[in-house]
C-alpha cells in the first residue's frame, strides 16, 4: 500500500479528523495526479456539520477543481469562499482565478479578478494565463499592468510570450521582448526560451539565434529549444552544427531530451536515416531510448517503409512496456501500414484502450490508402459513434477511402455532413478531395462543374485531380483545360507537363505531345524518373526504367521474358498504350518489361528465399500493363506482392488485386 492509500486509511479511521487533515488530504490527492477525488473529498467536507472551511482548505479545493477541470464544482468553491467571508483574501482570490483559467472560464476568472481590493503580480500572472485562447485581452491586460507599476516576472512573460507562439504574433512578441530587455529579464532562461521559440515559430529564425547567443549562461533547456527552432524552420545542418557545439562550448553535454530533438527533427525534416544513426550515436552515449525517443524512431521507419527495423522498435517497446501508450501504439500502425501490413495495424490499433482523434484519423487513412474504403467509412462512423469529433484531417482520410474505393454517394454524404453535422468548413483539401472521387469514377464534367462552383479558389490539387482523371478516362479537351490552370497556378511543376504530353500521346497526337516536351526543354524541366525499390534483408535495390545495374540483369530480363512468354499463351496482350513513345509495337513491349516496377518485383521473387512475400515501393503511379503483369506474376508464383505507387497500395495473390483494378 503506499503511503495516501495508507493515509486515507487512517484518514477513515479517525472518527473526527480535523479541517488540516482534510485540507491535507485533499492536496495530497491533486499532488498525485487523482484531482477528482480531492474534489470529491470537498464535497464530504462540505457535509460537515462541525467543520467549516478556512482559506487553505479553499485553496486546496480551488487546486483540485482546477487540475480536474471540474467548473461546476469550481463554481461552488467559488460561491463558498464569497459564503464564507473569505474571498477578498489575496492567496485565495489568485487560487480561484487560477481555477477558472484552468477550467476554461476566462469570464470567471476575471469576476474574481475584478473583484480583488489587492493585486499582486500572481494576480496578474494568472488572469493574463486564464486568456490564453484570447491574445488579445490576455495582451491588454499585460499592458495594464505595467500601467499600475507592477513588474512583470519571468512567469508572466512565459505565459504570454507561449500564446505569441501558438498564434504566430510576431509584433506583440518583440514588444514582449522590449518588456523583458526593460525589466532584465531577456537573460532569464525561461523567458530566453519563451522569445527562442516564439522568434522560431513567427519564422525569423535570425532573431531567435541572436537571443540564444546573447544568454549570460546558457543551459540544456536554451540549447534545446534552439535545436528545435533550426528543425522548425527546416535548417537541419544548423542545428546539426549547433548540437556539436553542446560539448564544446559552455560544458552543457547533450542530455537525452537533446538527442530526442534532433532524432523527433531529423525525422520531421524528412531525414529518417539521420534519425536512426543519431539513435545509434545517443545507445554509444549510454542513453536510453524513452517513450519520445521511440515514437520518433518508428515515424522515421515509417517514412522509410522499413519493416524490418519497425519491428525491432516494437519488440524493445514491448519489452520495456511501452506500447501501451497511445501514442507509440499510433506510431506502429502507421509503420506497419507504410510497410503494408495492414493486418497488423489493424491488430495494434484495436489494442490501444483509449484511442485519441490521431489514432482514429491514422487508422481510417489506412484503410483507405490500402483501398478499404468501406472499412474506413466504418471506422469514421465508429469513432464519431465513441463521442471523438473528426477533426480536418478525419475527413481528408475518409473522403480518401471513397475515392480510392469508387465510393461516389458515400463521398458526396461524407463531403455533405462536413459543415452541417460535425461544424467542420471544408477547405481546399476536402474540396480536391471531391473532385478526385468524381474524376476517378470517370465523372470528369461533374468534376470541372464541381471546380467551378467552389466557394473557395481552386488549388493545384483540385485542377490536378482533374488532370489525373483526364489522362485515365482520355478526355483531351477537359484535361487541356485544367492543365492550362496548372500551368498558370505551379508554372514551373513538371508533373502537369508531363500528364499532359500523356494524354496527347494516348490520343497519338503526337506532335501536340511533342511540342510540350519541347516547352518543357526550353525552360529547362526533366520529369521525376519513374524509380522502384525493394528492401532485402538490410539492403534496398532501386531500379529505374530500363536498368541493368544490377549484378542479376540477366536473370531478371530472362525471367520477364519468360513471364511475357507465358502471358501471351494465356491470351495476355501487353498495353502498349502505357509506352507513350511514337514507336513501333514491338520496341512498345520491349519498352514496357523494362519498367521499374516490373524489375523490383522480378528481382524480390528470384530473391525470396522461403518468404512468402515481397514488398516493392515505387515513386510514382503504377502503369496499367505493369499492373496487368504483375497480377499475373502473383498467380504464376503463389507468391503475395505487395506495391505501393505514389498513390496508394496494391495487394496481388492469386491473379487477382485489392484495388480491382480500380485506381
Amino acid at each position: 500500500m503506499g503511503e495516501l492509500e495508507s493515509a486515507r486509511a487512517v484518514f477513515d479511521e479517525t472518527p473526527e479528523p480535523d479541517l488540516r487533515s482534510w485540507t491535507l488530504l485533499i492536496s495530497a490527492y491533486t499532488k498525485r495526479g487523482s484531482p477528482a477525488e480531492g474534489v470529491e473529498l470537498y464535497g464530504r467536507l462540505l457535509r460537515q456539520d462541525k467543520l467549516r472551511p478556512d482559506g487553505l482548505s479553499l485553496i486546496a479545493a480551488a487546486k483540485a477543481c482546477g487540475a480536474a477541470s471540474d467548473l461546476a464544482m469550481a463554481r461552488r468553491v467559488h460561491r463558498d469562499a464569497v459564503r464564507f467571508g473569505l474571498h477578498c483574501d489575496l492567496p485565495l482570490g489568485n487560487a480561484l482565478i487560477d481555477m477558472y483559467g484552468r477550467c476554461r472560464s476566462p469570464e470567471g476568472a476575471r469576476r474574481v479578478f475584478d473583484a480583488m481590493p489587492h493585486l499582486d503580480v500572481i494576480s496578474w500572472t494568472s488572469i493574463i494565463a486564464a486568456f490564453v485562447e484570447s491574445p488579445g485581452e490576455a495582451l491588454e491586460l499585460l499592458r495594464a499592468m505595467g500601467a499600475t507599476g507592477t513588474k512583470a516576472n519571468a512567469v508572466t512573460l512565459s505565459k504570454v510570450l507561449s500564446i505569441c507562439s501558438e498564434l504566430r504574433r510576431l509584433t506583440p512578441g518583440r514588444e514582449l521582448h522590449s518588456v523583458a530587455v526593460r525589466n532584465g529579464l531577456d537573460g532569464n532562461s525561461f523567458v530566453a526560451a519563451g522569445l527562442i521559440d516564439m522568434y522560431a515559430k513567427c519564422s525569423a529564425i535570425r532573431h531567435a539565434r541572436t537571443v540564444f547567443e546573447n544568454i549570460p549562461q546558457r543551459d540544456a533547456v536554451s540549447w534545446n529549444v534552439m535545436l528545435a527552432a533550426y528543425f522548425l524552420n527546416g535548417q537541419p545542418e544548423d542545428a546539426s552544427e549547433l548540437f556539436q557545439r553542446m560539448d564544446e562550448e559552455d560544458g552543457v553535454a547533450p542530455t537525452l531530451a537533446s538527442w530526442n530533438s534532433m532524432i523527433a527533427g531529423c525525422t520531421e525534416v524528412g531525414k529518417p536515416g539521420q534519425a536512426l544513426r543519431l539513435l545509434a550515436q545517443m545507445q554509444d552515449r549510454g542513453f536510453k531510448p524513452n517513450r519520445i525517443t521511440i515514437a520518433s524512431i518508428l515515424r522515421a521507419c515509417a517514412a522509410m517503409e522499413n519493416l524490418r527495423g519497425g519491428r525491432e522498435i516494437h519488440a524493445h517497446g514491448l519489452r520495456r512496456r511501452l506500447t501501451e501508450e497511445v501514442v507509440i501504439s499510433t506510431a506502429l500502425v502507421l509503420v506497419y501500414t507504410r510497410c503494408g501490413e495492414l493486418e497488423l495495424s489493424r491488430r495494434i490499433f484495436s489494442a490501444i484502450p483509449r484511442k485519441d482523434t490521431v489514432a482514429w484519423n491514422t487508422m481510417i487513412m489506412a484503410n483507405s490508402t490500402h483501398g478499404h474504403g468501406e472499412e474506413a467509412l466504418a471506422l469514421f462512423r465508429e469513432m464519431v459513434g465513441s463521442g471523438l469529433r473528426p477533426n480536418s484531417v478525419t475527413f481528408v482520410a475518409a473522403l480518401s477511402g471513397c475515392s480510392h474505393s469508387n465510393l461516389v454517394e458515400e463521398g458526396r454524404k461524407v463531403f455533405d455532413s462536413m459543415l452541417y453535422d460535425h461544424g467542420v468548413v471544408p477547405d481546399a483539401d476536402h474540396h480536391s478531395c471531391m473532385v478526385d472521387i468524381l474524376s476517378r469514377a470517370g465523372l470528369l464534367h461533374e468534376a470541372h462543374e464541381f471546380i467551378q462552383k467552389m466557394s473557395l479558389k481552386p488549388t493545384a490539387g483540385a485542377w490536378g485531380a482533374l488532370l489525373a482523371g483526364c489522362r485515365v478516362y482520355k478526355n483531351v479537351e477537359l484535361g487541356k483545360t485544367a492543365a492550362r490552370r496548372l500551368f498558370e497556378i505551379e508554372p514551373d511543376n513538371p508533373g502537369n507537363y508531363v500528364l499532359l504530353s500523356n494524354i496527347f500521346g494516348a490520343a497519338k497526337l503526337w506532335d501536340d505531345a511533342s511540342e510540350i516536351r519541347k516547352i518543357m526543354r526550353d525552360r529547362g524541366m526533366t520529369k521525376e524518373p519513374g524509380c522502384s525499390w525493394i528492401q532485402i534483408k538490410n539492403r534496398v535495390f532501386t531500379f529505374v526504367k530500363g536498368d541493368k545495374r544490377n549484378p542479376r540483369s540477366e536473370e531478371i530480363y530472362g525471367f520477364l521474358g519468360e513471364v511475357g512468354e507465358r502471358m501471351r499463351l494465356e491470351g495476355f496482350i501487353p498495353d502498349t498504350g502505357f509506352a507513350l513513345q511514337d514507336v513501333d509495337e514491338e520496341e512498345k513491349e520491349e519498352l514496357l518489361c523494362g519498367h521499374s516496377e516490373k524489375l523490383a518485383v522480378a528481382f524480390g521473387i528470384l530473391n525470396l528465399r522461403g518468404e512468402s512475400s515481397i514488398r516493392v515501393f515505387k515513386n510514382l503511379r503504377i502503369c496499367g500493363d505493369c499492373h496487368s503483369a504483375i497480377k499475373f506474376m502473383a498467380k504464376l508464383t503463389g507468391v503475395r506482392i505487395v506495391v505501393r505507387d505514389s498513390a496508394r497500395f496494391h495487394h496481388f495473390l492469386e491473379g487477382a488485386c485489392s484495388c480491382r483494378d480500380f485506381w
